[in-house]
C-alpha cells in the first residue's frame, strides 16, 4: 500500500467521522492545532487504524504522532515491516 492510498483512507474517515473540512486535510496539518482533534478523538483514530490497516496503535506511539504526515509515515512503515 502506498502513502497516497493510506492518505486517501485517512482523509475519508476524517471527513466522515470527525466532519473535518477537506481543504484542512493536508500532510502538514497538526492533529490538535489544525484539525481540532482532542485526546478522545485519538482513541477513535486508533480504532479506525486497527479496523482499516490491522495495526494496533499504542499510547506511547500516538504521542509521537503530531501531524497527518506522521500518521501516514507510521502506518506506511508498519505495513511495510510485515
Amino acid at each position: 500500500m502506498t502513502k497516497e492510498e493510506i492518505a486517501g483512507i485517512i482523509k475519508t474517515f476524517l471527513i466522515e467521522e470527525f466532519e473535518i473540512e477537506e481543504q484542512k486535510i493536508v500532510p502538514t496539518a497538526h492533529l490538535k492545532d489544525d484539525l481540532g482533534l482532542e485526546s478522545l478523538d485519538f482513541v477513535d483514530i486508533a480504532v479506525i487504524v486497527q479496523k482499516e490497516f490491522g495495526l494496533t496503535l499504542k499510547g506511547e506511539e500516538m504521542t509521537a504522532i503530531r501531524t497527518l504526515n506522521d500518521l501516514y509515515d507510521y502506518i506506511f512503515n508498519c505495513i511495510n515491516k510485515k
